[in-house]
């Protein structure tokens, strides 16, 4: 599988209201992109059209495609909780359930698939996860311990590990070292590095300098104003976006003058 994503004439809305409007882009396959832009222009809620993961907010909807590998995925009988296995998101505050143990925690996402799987599979499984989040090392001693005793940057490498363990071929991250400190920070940025020789990865990111240090591709999103739609400005590799963008908006925000 390559992995890729095609976004065509994307709108969506909340009701009446277009929240973002007309995106088309190629996320790249095995590679890492970078949504930035001032709060408010849409980048979280275009990061959750991509795994249907808006849907949760009643009478949200989209028209336009979004294509994983060439197969919609609003396609007419497309299960969200199957496209939700195939890419997998990581939130903004790390979220493992507090009383499941770290084992627990990994095995969530495969549980909630219903997938039946034996206990030395199971051990595999947690074990090859937990190496994948770099976290194997600090907690393979206590998995019968509680996820919510870890770090928060732990937590957060934590649910990154609960994705993976699901076999997903996208992981989605919305601002996930946001609520982290500096060296946390970097645990996590080392990781998503990492994670793309196997994944692609989305991020939204407030950070200017998180965003040239670890995405391949950036996407520049802004609004026209309160009530306008979020719309995507400009599209490209990361090192053109922050050297020399196209856009004066683009320029503007990356230097600081507003946003």
């Amino acid at each position: 599988m390559s992995q890729r994503i095609d976004v065509e004439n994307l709108n969506v809305y909340y009701g009446g209201f277009l929240a973002v409007e007309d995106v088309n882009m190629t996320i790249e396959p095995r590679s890492v992109t970078a949504f930035i832009g001032p709060s408010g222009c849409g980048k979280s809620t275009f990061l959750r059209t991509l795994n249907r993961m808006h849907e949760v907010i009643a009478g949200a909807r989209v028209t336009g495609s979004i294509r994983l590998d060439g197969h919609d995925l609003y396609g007419k009988g497309v299960d969200p909780v199957a496209v939700r296995a195939k890419i997998g998101m990581v939130f903004q505050r790390p979220n493992p359930f507090p009383t499941m143990s770290i084992r627990e925690n990994v095995l969530a996402g495969v549980k909630l698939n219903n997938r039946k799987i034996s206990k030395s599979d199971a051990d595999e499984l947690v074990e090859t996860s937990l190496k994948g989040a770099n976290l194997w090392n600090e907690v393979k001693d206590r998995l019968d311990k509680p996820g919510g005793d870890l770090s928060g940057g732990q937590q957060q490498r934590l649910c990154i590990a609960r994705s993976i363990a699901v076999k997903p071929e996208v992981i989605l991250m919305d601002e996930p070292c946001s609520a982290l400190d500096p060296i946390s920070t970097l645990a996590v940025e080392d990781l998503i590095n990492e994670l793309k020789e196997d994944y692609t990865v989305v991020i939204v990111t407030h950070n200017m300098h998180q965003a040239s240090r670890i995405s391949d591709k950036t996407a520049f999103f802004n609004i026209a104003g309160t009530g306008k739609p979020g719309k995507l400005i400009e599209y490209g590799d990361t090192r053109e976006i922050f050297s020399r963008p196209k856009e004066q908006a683009t320029e503007d925000y990356i230097l600081g003058r507003f946003g």
